[in-house]
């Protein structure tokens, strides 16, 4: 397979990095070849994610983007594929979609060297760079704090019961941060005419479980939003401004917050 970049990088200059590993849509011809209709359409992107937060930069975030769909590797996902939830999830190398329906065509699957070229070209060169920025972050401020970004379908059944609250903030059950922060990010979802949940269904991924270690100086949160607070569900997932404009303010806060923010 042809590997072309596999993210969009930018520095800031603030103590944060927003890591987005789910908006990508470039998919090699090769794997797109093997796809079935359904998943030609990327059903299960973070779609819209860099768009919605594209104030980031103004705020002084570094920002790490994906361009590969996570059809191609799941880069929220440990290299070694080890699980990481007992409910209904995907692996590193997914081969269904949310509901649980084949992403290829009938006898069709990927091949090794696909997973292979994956790891070696996507999977590390991002998790290199998310590693090399949370370092550089931590010689210059003395810490690091690093946001996983993230959107949903409010209803998944295979995934989670009923509609998903439209904030869900994971800290691994509060392992992957301070609990002060954690707490001032809750205090902020908790806006009028929305949810939000704290470690319910989206506890944080490898990014926030592998990253997050308060005790070395590095703070993670994953924020999983409902994508009914800001897109159409359905395809073809167009961006809703009239939605959009009325939780960007929140997310701002939610990011000025984090950068803001000092360990005790």
């Amino acid at each position: 397979m042809n590997i072309e970049q596999p993210f969009d990088f930018r520095r800031g200059e603030t103590p944060l990095l927003i890591s987005m590993p789910h908006p990508g849509t470039l998919v090699p011809r090769e794997l797109a070849n093997l796809l079935n209709a359904e998943a030609c359409a990327l059903p299960d992107t973070d779609w819209h994610i860099p768009r919605l937060y594209a104030f980031a930069g103004e705020l002084g975030a570094s920002t790490l983007v994906a361009r590969y769909s996570r059809f191609v590797i799941d880069l929220n996902r440990p290299e070694n594929d080890a699980a990481l939830y007992q409910t209904a999830t995907t692996g590193l190398f997914p081969d269904t979609l949310f509901d649980g329906a084949s992403i290829f065509k009938p006898g069709f699957t990927r091949n090794d060297m696909m997973k292979t070229v994956a790891r070696e070209q996507i999977w590390r060169p991002y998790h290199g760079k998310l590693m090399a920025e949370l370092n550089r972050i931590k010689a210059e401020f003395g810490y690091a704090v690093l946001l996983d970004a993230h959107s949903i379908r409010g209803e998944v059944p295979r995934l989670f019961d009923g509609a998903l609250p439209d904030f869900n903030i994971g800290t691994n059950d509060g392992a992957s941060c301070a609990v002060a922060l954690s707490d001032r990010l809750a205090a902020i979802c908790a806006a009028p005419g929305y949810r939000h949940v704290v470690n319910g269904r989206f506890k944080g991924g490898h990014i926030t479980r592998y990253y997050g270690q308060p005790q070395r100086g590095v703070h993670a949160v994953q924020l999983e939003l409902a994508q009914r607070t800001y897109m159409n569900e359905d395809a073809p997932f167009a961006y809703r401004p009239d939605q959009a404009e009325q939780v960007q303010p929140i997310l701002r806060r939610f990011v000025q917050a984090m950068i803001d923010w000092r360990p005790a």
